[in-house]
């Protein structure tokens, strides 16, 4: 079996809250608790959830732009996240981001020549300039842009070719993994379809691993190969996209996919109606962090923390009712509810 590129194990990142008028210090924002995943090469792992679930941090500690507080980052075997500075420095190239906004992304007092130029020249990948411009021309070509837009300013562009320069500019350092962070959530829809299916060509051409963090399900069932659903620092449920939006074994996955409307005239899914606000970081609910919400919670779900155990084949779900007896398993029930795979997030749940 093959090493996977990336593996995550038991990540915690905790921001410590300092002491100030009406807090006491030594209490912190638990903002990933305990995570971990793999990603396979030339594989899309999505991260889905709502709003403050860690999902963005979890990108930035992969790519060792903030320091963890416990857990492991290894790439392609190597542990990377204790590495220092200088033996970092050459694995950064194989680790690019693309972020939400383009706009704010790119430097405006920087050409597109120069935007894309940065990565090759820092990395040492060009012999000559000769071999920088041909290399720029070809990054513009697999983004689809004209060869004329490397002379032109960031502001001078849609916020789709804004995005298709971000893009070239990560495939710049030739990378095997690109953490897209909500990459597409900032575009026009007929946009945001161009931009995914750039990123699925090219990850087919160039055998590249996404990380694609996401609220889109609609999205994420398009060009996902796994999903994560991650609530409140944790993982909740993962499995390949069929299992995700087939079957899901969690409430609060079974809870997401009942509030989209499904494509087909005249049908609809049963609305599973969460009560209550997401609890707070600093303070998560003990045993599982979903119990004060969660329909179905019982006493044990208040005491203990559900671990991850497996439902089938690549399926995991952290859930205390699949310790029960099979009439109580929430999965049947699930089936019934929801409906095609065609899935889109509603505004409610992407202002959440």
């Amino acid at each position: 079996m093959s090493t996977p590129l990336l593996v995550v194990r038991d990540l915690k990142k905790h921001f410590p809250l300092g002491a100030g008028f009406g807090r006491a210090g030594g209490r912190a924002v638990r903002a990933v608790d305990g995570v971990s995943f793999h990603i396979d090469k030339g594989e899309t792992l999505a991260l889905v959830g709502e709003s403050g679930c860690g999902k963005s941090t979890i990108g930035r500690a992969v790519l060792r732009l903030c320091d963890i507080t416990a857990g492991q980052v290894l790439l392609d075997g190597q542990r990377i996240d204790d590495m220092p500075s200088g033996a970092l420095r050459p694995l950064r190239r194989r680790m690019q981001v693309v972020f939400q906004d383009p706009f704010s992304s790119l430097n405006p007092r920087l050409r597109v020549r120069d935007l894309l130029a940065e990565p090759i020249r820092n990395f040492g990948l060009a012999a000559s300039s000769a071999d920088m411009a041909a290399r720029i021309d070809a990054l513009l070509d697999k983004v689809r842009l004209p060869g004329d837009s490397a002379g032109r300013w960031p502001h001078e562009f849609s916020g789709g070719q804004r995005q298709r320069i971000a893009i070239a500019r990560a495939l710049a350092a030739d990378p095997d993994l690109i953490v897209c962070d909500e990459a597409v959530s900032a575009l026009d829809v007929s946009v945001k379809a161009q931009i995914v299916n750039l990123l699925q060509d090219l990850q087919r051409e160039l055998g590249l691993a996404l990380l694609f963090i996401s609220h889109d399900l609609a999205i994420v069932e398009h060009m996902t190969h796994r999903v994560a659903v991650m609530y409140l620092g944790r993982i909740v449920e993962s499995g390949t996209k069929r299992q995700i939006f087939t079957a899901p074994g969690h409430p609060y996955t079974q809870a997401l996919l009942s509030a989209v409307p499904t494509p087909e005239v005249g049908t609809a899914r049963t609305r599973i109606i969460l009560k209550g606000e997401i609890p707070s970081p600093i303070d998560p609910p003990a045993g599982c962090h979903f119990h004060t919400r969660c329909p179905r919670a019982f006493d044990r779900c208040r005491s203990d923390v559900p671990a991850l155990q497996a439902m089938s084949d690549g399926q995991f779900v952290a859930c205390h009712l699949h310790d029960l007896p099979a009439v109580h398993s929430p999965r049947p029930a699930a089936a019934a509810a929801l409906g095609g795979p065609d899935i889109e997030v509603t505004q409610q749940e992407r202002s959440s």
